[in-house]
This record gives C-alpha cells, sequence and structure tokens, in this order.
C-alpha cells in the first residue's frame, strides 16, 4: 500500500495546502468512488493504496500523482472525468503550475537526486539567494509576488527535515557560487548553508568543479526521484516549460548520466574542504 505519511511524512506542514481544485478533485472522486459501488477499504485494496491515503485526497489534503490519476481512472471506468478534474489543481501560490506535478512527486521521494548548472537546487537555498533571485526577475515581480515566491520556496524546504528517511544528493556546479549572486555577504551565508545542510545524514552535497573535462551533464540540469513504490521518475525544465519524464527507457538514460556525474564531481569531503576555501576567498 502507498502512504507517504507512513513513510515519515506526517510532520506539521508536509501537506498541501487545501484549494477549491483540490476539494474539487476529492469530491468527484469520492463521488465516482461512491456510484461504482465501493467502500474506501475495498477501493484501497483494488488501487493499491492505503486507506488513509484515500481518505486525505477525498478531502482535498492530498494531492493527487500522475500515476494514481490514471489507475483511479482505470478502477472506475473514468479516466476522462478524473484526468479533467486534476487539470487545473493549484498546488500552492507561489509554485509555477509547470512545476506542481514535480513538487507533488517530491513530497513523496524516497530517494532525490538533483544536477544543477543554472542555479542553487531550491530545496538548498538560503532566504537571502532566492529573493536575490526574485527581485531580479524579468519582466519585474511585485512586491506581494516576490513574498509568494519566498514563500513557497521556503516551505519546499521542509521535505529535508520532514523526511528523514529520504536519501537526498544534490551536485552543484562551482560556477553557481562562483557567480556571487547576490553580493559576497548572501555568498558566504549560502555557503555556510550548504555545509550546514550536507551535514545531515540523508543529504549528500557534491561540488562539480570549474575545469572537468569527462563531464556526463553536457545536456543540462536534471532531477530523479524514487517513489514509494520504486519506481523512478525524471524531471528537467527551461525558460518557462519542463518536462517530467516517466518513460522507463528515458528515466534509465538519467541514472546512467546521474551515475556518471557523481564519479566526476567531488567527494562529500573533498567538497567540503572545496566550500570552505571558497568561503574564506570571499
Amino acid at each position: 500500500m502507498v502512504d507517504v505519511e507512513d513513510a515519515g511524512a506526517g510532520v506539521v506542514g508536509s501537506e498541501p495546502e487545501v484549494s477549491d481544485g483540490l476539494k474539487t478533485f476529492g469530491a468527484v472522486h469520492k463521488a465516482l468512488r461512491e456510484e461504482a459501488g465501493f467502500t474506501q477499504e475495498a477501493y484501497a485494496e483494488v488501487v493499491g493504496y492505503s486507506v488513509h491515503a484515500i481518505a486525505k485526497l477525498e478531502q482535498g489534503r492530498r494531492f493527487p500523482q500522475p500515476r494514481f490519476i490514471e489507475r483511479a481512472g482505470e478502477v472506475l471506468e473514468a479516466p476522462r472525468v478524473l484526468r479533467a478534474a486534476a487539470r487545473n489543481l493549484a498546488r500552492k501560490q507561489g509554485l509555477a503550475s509547470w512545476f506542481q506535478q514535480w513538487a507533488g512527486i517530491e513530497e513523496e521521494a524516497i530517494s532525490l537526486y538533483a544536477y544543477e548548472c543554472r542555479a542553487i537546487p531550491g530545496l538548498l537555498q538560503l532566504e537571502a539567494y532566492i529573493r536575490a533571485i526574485f527581485e531580479r526577475r524579468l519582466p519585474p515581480l511585485t512586491e506581494e509576488q516576490i513574498e509568494r515566491q519566498v514563500e513557497a520556496r521556503l516551505e519546499r524546504q521542509r521535505l529535508l527535515t520532514a523526511r528523514p528517511n529520504t536519501a537526498f544528493c544534490f551536485i552543484i556546479e562551482q560556477a553557481l557560487l562562483e557567480r556571487c549572486t547576490g553580493g559576497a555577504e548572501v555568498t558566504r551565508a549560502l555557503i555556510d548553508h550548504l555545509l550546514e545542510q550536507g551535514d545531515r545524514r540523508n543529504v549528500e552535497v557534491q561540488i562539480m568543479r570549474l575545469r572537468q573535462e569527462d563531464h556526463a551533464g553536457a545536456d543540462g540540469l536534471m532531477y530523479l526521484a524514487e517513489t514509494p513504490d520504486h519506481q523512478w521518475t525524471g524531471y528537467s525544465e527551461g525558460q518557462l516549460s519542463s518536462n517530467l519524464i516517466t518513460d522507463p527507457r528515458e528515466v534509465s538514460i538519467l541514472l546512467q548520466r546521474y551515475g556518471k556525474l557523481r564519479s566526476q564531481a567531488l567527494s562529500r569531503e573533498a567538497s567540503v574542504s572545496l566550500l570552505k576555501q571558497m568561503r574564506g576567498a570571499l
């Protein structure tokens, strides 16, 4: 049975906010389930989720994952209805619409890998760094929009403490720190933050050196997540778009590349040494 709270996510703030979209999806799902003659217990057994997870979803307190929507559509013989109900779900204010689906997968992951070559991964960003990014965003954002973005990103970061059994690995290009986004003071604080987060038992931070002739990340950033039932999903994004990668053949390619990147980046210990050296030079 799949139940993310049983896996350690049952911490205040780890569930999505109740939104009109989530409540509507839950109500539609409940109506279809009851129309099909299923109790929550019988239905949970058929779809392979726990009764608790089904109850939360129907209350609008659980964001439905793509694989659940597809499975539920098959069982309830209403795939088009459920896809339509899920199409306009709003997860949290401040998260881009094209990112919301991945944000839901992040919350359930038992392993989460990231390689970043544009900016420090969102889960590791310091508040001052987040503000520096959004204050320079074009078109310019209002103060209210910036606050929503900052709040949403900080909320996501609860995953690092809410999911102590999830293995997090971050590979970060050294150039992202050399850029000094927000200035030297922000960068010093950011390096301290990376050192602190990397000291967690379930978090590994590796730095990719400026000079690395053999580099498997030439095609850009990548994120990979392992679900509670040990299925892997990939994610990449561009300027104003994203790509959720579920085809096993394509996910396999990303896993191969990520494995190579881990061998090419500095070890955990060497990364700590470089970060301290960089901080001292600021």
